[in-house]
């Protein structure tokens, strides 16, 4: 990491940074893919069950990576004041926080995940599917949290392309676990959908194996010691990580929730195709959303990064940079989206039904991308800042009391059916969209009125 001067210097360091970002989070992504894809090839039922059970991981993943999440600004903000002390105390400290929600995950999900899923009166054959997916799945909870701690630590840094390398490592083989699972390949036995869940589970394990050798292998991270120097667990540490990892996991949980939230209501309120044809069309455009969501990680390093530093207005460079960019590739991809709406369902499904109304689902989808992709990079900069109460309540009234139930409405008592579930999806993106706008605004007007007041401070 540097400092940036001018724009085109900021321009070239944003892209250094993010494109490795990219490439991890749709190598992230791609894992899901391919248990979704997979799944689809054994069978409607398999891919529905598979649906659910993601749709049940996704928030749950989301919000702990999010609490994790906090370790890169932190570090970020460090990095910029070049205090590079306290750095393996915050990692370390971070791996037992990731470690104790693993443990509370997986005694939540023995004690109320039979229940969850008894409530949406699921076919029995989608019910096993799911239950089964997610038990094989959760073998791979605690490693993959871990990993997280290492990658956050990594991306920090500035160097994002030690987990893009890992990632790319790790694809292939996810995609070879799979084939042996869920098809019953090389002596292994035939699992369908539910061979997907231990498939994830064994490549959260090889990236945490990958990720740890890696801060050995790398010559500028040796000197932090990870896995090698050890500091007792520390409530006060603890404390300092949570009191942003939280509100900001909780953030990230609530808009990942109102996703599955709707595949959960679209269980109860529809039919299997239904629930298949949606599955199909989110996962694709959850694809897209990649490009954002990475743009807002490298939109947190370098902000934080010159926050550190007090060079708050080129962090208000970065900012317009970043939001810009994230507008721009959905534009471009909406259009694409729209032209061949009719054929990407059939990369999901064999079933024609399905494929169908997929492409229905995608025209629905192109409405709240635009929101999405400028909620994601403005919470992304006050991430930056280390602001993350304010947009916690944000998050949770649009996407709770805005969108989630607007979405109930247009689904249950207009024609629209379960395209109004896609239409509250828009209504709470949107919502969140403008109340982090004007966070930002409030925020980035309080640290230049510190900055002045520092600085006269110090004249006198």
């Amino acid at each position: 990491m540097y400092h940036a001067i001018t724009i085109l210097e900021k321009i070239k360091l944003f892209a250094v940074i993010l494109w490795p970002i990219l490439v991890t989070e749709l190598s992230y992504f791609g894992m899901n893919l391919i248990d979704t894809i997979m799944s689809g090839q054994a069978g409607t039922n398999d891919l529905a069950g598979v649906s659910i059970g993601s749709s049940l991981w996704l928030p749950v993943f989301t919000g702990v990576n999010g609490i994790l999440l906090s370790i890169t600004p932190v570090i970020g903000q460090l990095l910029g004041r070049n205090d590079r002390r306290s750095i393996t105390d915050i990692v370390t400290q971070g791996f037992y926080i990731a470690t104790l929600f693993g443990l509370v995950i997986l005694g939540a999900g023995w004690i109320f995940l039979d229940p969850v899923l008894s409530v949406m009166s699921l076919d029995p054959s989608v019910h096993h599917i799911a239950k089964h997916y997610l038990i094989g799945l959760s073998f791979g909870i605690i490693p993959f949290f871990l990993s997280m701690v290492v990658r956050n630590f990594f991306d920090a840094q500035g160097y994002p392309r030690i987990t893009m390398t890992i990632m790319l490592g790790v694809l292939p083989l996810n995609f070879l676990f799979n084939y042996c699972l869920i098809f019953g390949k090389f002596g292994m036995p035939e699992m369908g959908g539910i061979g997907a869940g231990y498939a994830t589970a064994l490549s959260y394990g090889v990236v945490l194996l990958f990720s740890a050798v890696m801060t050995f292998r790398v010559e500028i991270m040796r000197p932090f010691r990870l896995f090698k120097q050890w500091s007792a667990p520390s409530w006060n540490a603890w404390k300092k990580q949570l009191r942003i990892g939280i509100p900001l996991g909780l953030s990230l949980f609530f808009e990942a929730s109102i996703f599955s939230a709707v595949t959960l209501f679209m269980g109860a309120m529809f039919d299997t195709v239904t629930i298949a044809a949606h599955q199909a069309a989110f996962s694709f455009t959850s694809i897209i959303f990649m490009i954002p969501l990475s743009i807002s990680l490298a939109l947190t390093i370098v902000t934080a990064f010159e926050i550190g530093a007090q060079r708050l207005d080129h962090a208000k460079q970065y900012t317009r940079i970043g939001v810009a960019s994230a507008v721009c590739i959905i534009s471009i991809s909406s259009c694409l989206i729209y032209v061949f709406r009719q054929d990407i369902g059939w990369i999901y499904t064999n079933d024609p039904e399905v494929a169908a109304l997929a492409g229905q689902f995608l025209v629905f989808a192109i409405f709240y991308q635009f929101s999405d992709a400028a909620q994601s990079t403005l919470q992304g900069v006050l991430q930056g800042y280390k602001d993350v109460t304010v947009p916690f309540f944000t998050s949770f009234v649009s996407y709770w009391l805005f969108g989630l139930p607007a979405g109930y409405m247009l689904a249950a008592y207009t024609a629209l059916g379960p395209f109004g579930w896609w239409l509250g999806i828009t209504v709470g993106l949107t919502s969140a969209a403008v109340g982090f706008f004007i966070r930002l605004r409030i925020v980035q007007r309080r640290h230049a009125d510190s900055l002045d007041l520092s600085s006269k401070a110090g004249s006198t």
